[in-house]
């Protein structure tokens, strides 16, 4: 029987930072994962989204370019070569992943796992065969699969794994319930190439968990796009109609009624681990979510639990960090990566980044605050994309000036929150943040802007 210092399940985005991490330092590692490597990240989630996008705004882009001298006839969507460029970039990247594994001498175990014991794993294959392996340690990573609330004949909507598998031919009409994040993106891309896009929202506008005005503002270029969104809605319930899929709801106490050839239910994911312990071992849980202390290790000694599994941020980098982050603590290694300091990004048009605290979040919280604020008319680089309204948002300390968030919405915004998260990180006040020269002409200079505000509003 085999064994192994750690064995890590799953291989998703904290997965295999982790697992990779440990070889490194020398440990003897397996991981073990039933489907791709790369996970929900680069297979169902992440990466096949940005790719669509990629290519529904080349689509876009070529279609509207008019009025910039661009004149395109006969241009045409061709969805089976857009989702197999989408399935070429995963297996690329999957692909790479296996291939570090196999470059760090890590054993990688194809099939289900079961937790039989602490320091014991059995792998069941494919086929049926099944293996078992023992270890000192164990590291969860199961990740997170879509949430499919109680709502009559849902099983009409497709998740977002399901979308993403693809389809011959581009929806007349697609109902996407939930404005969050999924459900943008997904808007986007079917907007982006000519598809009718209803979205239904249950809570009072789109992207509820982030700063208001980045919704607003969203609801605002979407419709403007000729997308029908509705807030406030409840989704009663949803039936087929003859061809078409219908989606009952309510909307400010009226019942309303859409119908579409698709229906997508994007109302978030659930943390994972359905069948992953054996009978008579359990751990501690957080309602869904495994409960974790402060080195991530699970209530059962030498099993710990990492990324959406058990975080309550669902976010592959956040994953990432606290894979890499856990093999330190495992290991007697000082971990130098800020877990409070967590950014965030929509890839929506314009895109949408955001780190720190909101003005709401921070009052809340009793933090008095000043927010710095500009609106991107004047920016050059954004006048020439015309992406719609674009901002940028920072929220500074009232007392200390201390950076305490930034919400940007404007192109390349997931390209520029890094720079600002290492600010908050590194507790900057908005003068030091302002000391560094930002190039001419290019979408940041519109931070220089919002910052001068700040600074004026903080006296």
């Amino acid at each position: 029987m085999a064994h192994y210092e750690l064995i890590v399940i799953g291989a998703g985005p904290g997965g295999y930072e982790a697992a990779l991490h440990a070889a490194k330092l020398g440990k003897k590692v397996a991981v073990v994962e039933k489907r791709e490597a790369g996970g929900t990240c680069l297979n169902r989630g992440c990466i096949p989204t940005k790719t669509l996008l990629h290519s529904s705004q080349i689509f876009h882009d070529a279609k509207h370019g008019a009025h910039v001298g661009i004149h395109t006839d006969d241009i045409r969507a061709d969805m089976t070569e857009i989702f197999a460029y989408k399935r070429e970039i995963s297996q690329k990247l999957s692909s790479g992943i296996e291939s570090l594994f196999k470059a760090a001498k890590i054993d990688f175990l194809r099939g289900t796992a079961l937790i039989t014991a602490p320091g014991a794993v059995r792998v069941t294959d494919a086929e049926g065969g099944a293996n078992d392996y023992t270890c000192d340690d164990i590291l969860i990573a199961t990740g997170s699969v879509p949430s499919r609330p109680p709502i009559p004949g849902l099983d009409f909507a497709m998740t977002s794994d399901e979308l993403l598998e693809g389809c011959d031919h581009l929806y007349r009409s697609i109902i996407i319930i939930g404005g969050g994040v999924i459900g943008i993106e997904f808007a986007t891309f079917y907007a982006d190439l000519g598809c009718e896009v209803t979205v239904i929202e249950g809570m009072d506008r789109l992207l509820p968990n982030m700063d208001k005005e980045l919704g607003q503002n969203l609801s605002l270029i979407l419709k403007k796009q000729g997308v029908k969104v509705f807030t406030n809605a409840m989704v009663q319930s949803v039936e087929k109609t003859g061809e078409d899929i219908a989606v009952n709801f309510t909307c400010k106490e009226k019942s309303e009624t859409v119908s579409g050839e698709a229906v997508l239910c994007a109302i978030g994911r659930r943390p994972y681990c359905d069948g992953l312990f054996a009978d008579g071992i359990s751990v501690e849980m957080n309602r869904r979510s495994i409960a974790v202390n402060e080195r991530y290790e699970t209530s059962i000694p030498h099993i710990y639990a990492i990324g959406d599994v058990s975080a309550k941020i669902q976010l592959a980098h956040v994953a990432t960090a606290q894979g890499i982050a856990c093999v330190d603590l495992l290991y007697g290694r000082e971990n130098h990566t800020s877990m409070s300091v967590v950014p965030s990004c929509i890839y929506c048009r314009p895109e949408i980044a955001v780190v720190g605290l909101t003005e709401a979040e921070a009052k809340e919280a009793g933090i008095p605050v000043k927010v710095g604020k500009h609106v991107m008319f004047d920016n050059a680089k954004t006048l020439i994309a015309d992406p719609g309204r674009c901002f940028m948002k920072f929220v500074a300390h009232a007392e200390t000036r201390e950076l305490l968030g930034a919400q940007l919405m404007c192109e390349h915004a997931s390209d520029m929150i890094g720079g600002v998260s290492q600010a908050l990180a590194n507790h900057m006040t908005v003068d030091q943040f302002l000391l560094a020269m930002r190039p001419h002409p290019s979408f940041e200079e519109a931070m220089t802007a919002a910052l001068e505000d700040l600074a004026q509003k903080l006296g």
